[in-house]
């Protein structure tokens, strides 16, 4: 008897055995390929998964050897001679064969190179080399006997796109990562169910209610809003905007686009579209996707809230405490876990199976050019969705072709509907933009009216301005708020007007409940007519709802402009006149590169349409001098070039998965003891017995969150000022902040002062 995994050692009775295994991943990743007509292959790979564990070796390993067992490799050798049996030894079928490989062969280690060097990983051609046979277990007999590959093969259905010259070879490897996704969620469900039957728990299992069931809810929820809500120009033309979009939930699946004015609702007017055509089309769940992790927890609550009664249908997946994003360089600097710690909660982070999913668009697309088993896990349900891109005009410009290129694929291939939702549209039809989205549907009515109706604000020019001169400004407002492009240069402005009365800072630097706290004083001063000087970096621009009677905003791109415009007379209570946006250029502090490239097309927009700078005319006019500007920058790695340049579907998914950071620096979390609830919190975690679930504390900690760059993390470990939490059970999952002089009520975590840090380590 052949067994995959071991339970009571020395005691083979309730060990697993293979075929059961891989005949149970065969069946699990047909299900989940179904979504995309791709069952036939994922139902193969599944079968010849844990190949190798038909040896000698392996079987030792299981009976506590320590000898190295190859258990992947055997597999993807098989699979090559399998379907050149099936079709000839021709150079295409060999081709298609490196599709089943790469993820047989990287189901452990993950997606590897096709080919080349530069990686600590070994490339799928040098596992499948013929001299590389010498290094592996030797295959027993017995799994011809026990596994019956199929005699014929059935096709998937993926389209090529229209222009053939376009994303060449780019859906082949695309089709790669969806059938690992499915291998790789298989596998661990079936390898996490016989650990529990072995222990004597229930297998896991999904109870989320029907997506038809949260349609119904949030219809509930919206009538009762209306109802109970003011009538203002506002809440009326936002109640048009709905109705307009809901008619629209009929039109087939595809590319979409919401434009919407900043306090139009576009929000719950894009969920309550997502949800209706969701259930119009059969389509399995929402995916919401948000450009800034400081926003994600209150965009889920406010799902939640609208949701009441299924609360646990909501998904909020940022990666605050995900192991996977550590850089190895940290991970080494705590011991790895003893244990699994697995549980209900990371299972749904990991494979996304809740009905509505609110992440970041780091964790989306990353993951969607991921060569890791544990991101590349979700893949496969994000197939027959609706995803709401939120604010579309923030996706990174260095990375537009490749991330168009992936949404294009999940329009074509993947049965997925796309929604475009932002204010500031960007000019990606091909209408506007040389190989651009094709077939995209407005679902707002007249986006141009639109404008003219919210419009809420003047936008004027000041030119340079010296740090002085800022200040001043705030100090001659009693209610003023400034959006800078520099951490620093944020603090060094609060700091000048500290002494004021009702100046306020809000900054990344603070965990989400203690920007909350200050928020909800913001909001409460602006409301009763007292004095609120707000100094802020552009997290205020990102979804949170103040209402300003003048905004001061940096030199950046036009679209920030307009989110900056969105926090000024945002119910429109105020008349045009006294509601004052005014642009200026800091003559002390450069805004950093990304923003700086796009002043100047701002500054030409500003100059050409004056009093109408934030209507969809001047916007498209903006964005189309972005993109001519950058060029072939728009896919500044060659993403797409490296598919297009791969013939033989030798793709390089390590190299790609390096070069796909939507943020340069690592950025790494802290929890920070703000408060009594966060040190009670805190306190849980480090009692925490090891029979019981993180996932629900995990949750709940973070709102204590500080996210900072690895470097200053590193920094901040060297002297002691952090410390991992049960590294023994948790590994590097969980870092607090133990130097708690570091956190102020006024800054938030001071991690950029070497001073301060250098002052610090001499506490431990």
């Amino acid at each position: 008897m052949f067994y995959a995994h071991s339970g009571t050692p020395g005691d083979p009775s309730d060990w697993q055995p293979l075929r059961e295994h891989l005949a149970q991943v065969a069946k699990l990743a047909a299900e989940r390929a179904q979504a995309f007509n791709a069952a036939d292959w994922a139902h193969l790979i599944g079968l010849l998964h844990d190949l190798g564990k038909y040896s000698t070796e392996f079987q030792a390993r299981l009976n506590g050897s320590n000898q190295r067992a190859d258990h992947a490799t055997a597999g993807a050798r098989v699979v090559t001679e399998y379907l050149v049996g099936l079709f000839g030894d021709r150079k295409e079928v060999r081709a298609m064969a490196k599709i089943f490989a790469f993820g047989i062969a990287g189901h452990h280690a993950g997606l590897a190179n096709g080919t080349g060097t530069g990686q600590e990983r070994s490339t799928l051609e040098q596992r499948l080399a013929l001299e590389h046979g010498k290094d592996l277990p030797v295959l027993d007999e017995a799994w011809k006997k026990e596994i019956n590959l199929p005699l014929g093969l059935g096709m998937p259905q993926i389209k090529a796109h229209a222009n053939p010259k376009k994303h060449k070879n780019f859906r082949w490897a695309f089709l790669t990562r969806m059938l690992f996704s499915c291998l790789i969620d298989a596998d661990r469900i079936d390898t996490e169910n016989y650990a529990r039957r072995v222990s004597g728990q229930k297998p896991l299992e999904s109870d989320y209610p029907a997506i038809a069931k949260l349609q119904h809810r949030l219809k509930l929820h919206l009538a009762h809003l209306e109802q109970s809500a003011k009538v203002t120009p506002v809440n009326t033309l936002r109640q048009n905007v709905l109705k307009h979009a809901l008619d629209q939930v009929a039109l087939p699946p595809g590319l979409f686009s919401l434009t919407v004015p900043t306090g139009g609702g576009k929000t719950l007017i894009s969920l309550a579209f997502a949800l209706e055509h969701a259930v119009k089309h059969g389509l399995r769940r929402v995916i919401y996707v948000i450009p800034f992790t400081s926003i994600i927890e209150q965009t889920a609550e406010v799902f939640r809230a609208s949701l009441g009664g299924y609360e646990s249908a909501v998904l909020e997946h940022h990666s605050a405490f995900d192991r996977d994003k550590l850089p190895d360089r940290i991970e080494k600097l705590a011991p790895r876990p003893k244990a699994d710690y697995r549980d209900k909660l990371r299972l749904a982070m990991e494979s996304w199976d809740a009905p509505v999913v609110v992440t970041t668009a780091v964790q989306f697309f990353e993951s969607l050019f991921s060569d890791r088993p544990s991101q590349c896990r979700k893949l496969h349900n994000i197939a027959n969705s609706v995803i709401v891109l939120d604010e579309a005009q923030t996706l990174p410009l260095k990375l537009l072709r490749p991330i168009m290129a992936a949404i294009e694929e999940l329009a074509l291939n993947y049965g997925c509907s796309i929604v475009l939702c932002t204010a500031t549209q960007p000019a990606l039809s091909n209408d506007d933009f040389h190989n651009g989205f094709s077939g995209v549907r407005e679902i707002a009515p007249d986006p141009k009216a639109l404008f003219e109706q919210l419009r809420r604000t003047q936008i004027e020019t000041l030119g340079e301005q010296a740090d002085d001169q800022l200040v001043a400004h705030l100090r001659n407002h009693k209610q003023v708020l400034m959006i800078v492009n520099n951490r620093r240069h944020a603090r060094l402005l609060f700091d000048a007007i500290e002494n004021e009365a009702g100046a306020f800072h809000l900054t990344t630097a603070m965990c989400a409940e203690h920007r909350s706290e200050k928020l909800k004083e913001i909001r409460s001063r602006l409301l009763n007519s007292l004095p609120c000087r707000l100094v802020a970096t552009s997290l205020i621009e990102a979804g949170v709802d103040v209402d300003f009677p003048v905004v001061y905003r940096a030199e950046a791109g036009l679209d920030s402009i307009a989110q900056a415009a969105g926090r000024c007379n945002r119910e429109g209570r105020r008349p045009l006149e006294d509601s004052r946006v005014f642009v200026f250029q800091s003559t002390e502090w450069s805004a950093p590169p990304e923003l700086g490239q796009l002043a100047a097309p701002m500054r030409s927009i500003l100059r050409k349409y004056e009093g109408d700078v934030l209507g969809p005319v001047a916007i498209k006019d903006y964005f189309q001098q972005v993109y001519f500007s950058k060029g072939n920058e728009l896919d500044h790695h060659k993403i797409l070039t490296s598919h297009a340049d791969t013939e033989d579907c030798d793709f390089a998914f390590q190299d790609i998965a390096e070069a796909f950071r939507m943020i340069d620096s690592h950025m790494l979390p802290i929890i920070v003891p703000f408060g009594d609830n966060a040190t009670a919190l805190l306190s849980e975690l480090h009692k925490l017995p090891e029979h019981v679930s993180v996932s629900s504390l995990a949750q709940k900690l973070q709102r204590y969150v500080v996210q900072i760059p690895e470097t200053a993390f590193a920094g901040m470990l060297k002297v002691g000022a952090i410390a991992p939490i049960q590294p023994d059970r948790f590994g590097g999952q969980f870092y607090e902040l133990v130097a708690e002089s570091l956190y102020s009520l006024r800054a938030g975590l001071n991690f950029s002062d070497p001073t301060a840090l250098a002052a610090e380590a001499t506490v431990f």
